[in-house]
């Protein structure tokens, strides 16, 4: 009986060894002795297999993550650092096949369909580190801009996999550098800056201070 990991490793198998897409869910499923409803019950098109594996692949590393001992001590920076190196680690075993779902993507700035759900899955995780953070003031609650943390860290997400794609490093030493120092300087941009106390100082003044009717008797005095 089909299954969906039944299903993904078989769909793996097939694009790594003819390099393309089955012709039809007709062919694969006769191949793979499974009736086409069988497939159906799973899955609606081959692009939905893929969405399957990289939405698994995040999930594995969320579940493999969180059921560490030191994972509720983490701060939120430790907590984004983990999921990326997890996930990497996890992608290891299944390069061949990333490399061939990531080189056939169509170019451009939009995510492309078969990433949809991993990012779903992503940005759930990230909005949930990122409020803790926010909570435990590690990171800065800045208007209109702390919505946008968690765009931010999906973009340092694809950057990686990119690089990761391209990384020729014995042990892939340099996607673990380039997490490391991606994240960091991620997360400092998050942090409380002397910019932040500056517009802290200076809507304290407008407010506090009556800095509107200094200046104006200021101007009036020129």
């Amino acid at each position: 009986m089909a299954t969906i990991e039944s299903i993904q490793t078989a769909y793996i198998d097939y694009v790594l060894t003819e390099g393309e897409q089955p012709k039809s869910v007709y062919i694969f499923a006769k191949q793979n002795e499974m009736s086409e409803a069988e497939f159906y019950q799973f899955y609606g098109s081959f692009e939905a297999v893929e969405q399957g594996i990289w939405a698994g692949f995040a999930t594995k590393t969320l579940a493999e993550i969180r059921a560490q001992e030191v994972w509720e001590g983490y701060t939120a920076r430790e907590k984004a650092l983990s999921f990326f190196y997890g996930f990497f680690e996890l992608l290891k075993s299944s390069r061949s096949f990333a490399v061939y779902s990531i080189k056939k993507q169509p170019k451009g700035f939009t995510t492309p369909r078969v990433f949809s759900p991993l990012k779903d899955i992503f940005e759930g995780f990230a909005d949930e580190i990122l409020k803790e953070g926010i909570e435990s003031t590690e990171l800065s609650d800045r208007k209109y801009f702390s919505k946008k943390y968690k765009d931010a860290l999906w973009i340092q997400f694809v950057f990686v996999l990119n690089f990761w794609i391209n990384d020729n490093s014995a042990g892939f030493e340099k996607t673990d550098e380039a997490i490391e120092k991606g994240i960091n300087v991620t997360f400092d941009l998050f942090q409380r800056s002397p910019i932040d106390n500056l517009f802290e100082y200076g809507k304290f003044l407008v407010q506090n201070g009556g800095i509107k009717d200094k200046m104006g008797f200021l101007n009036y005095g020129r």
